[in-house]
């Protein structure tokens, strides 16, 4: 019931074909690709981030 069927995901692309126009769809692909791939970046140096915290705060807590 949520997925997305074939005819959908035709009819989708045929708006946005006629919303953007043929020359500007690949330029948006890009951009799109772009942002994901800084976004999981941020969010690995995020994780990393967060585990050398824990790291450093149990330290502390030890010591303290």
């Amino acid at each position: 019931m949520g997925r997305i069927g074939t005819v959908e995901l035709i009819v989708i692309l045929v708006v946005l074909l006629l919303l953007f126009g043929a020359k500007r769809i690949p330029e948006i692909a890009r951009s799109i690709g772009r942002s994901l791939n800084q976004f999981k970046k941020g969010m690995r140096e995020t994780d990393l981030d967060e585990d050398h915290g824990k790291n450093g705060n149990s330290r502390n807590t030890n010591e303290g």
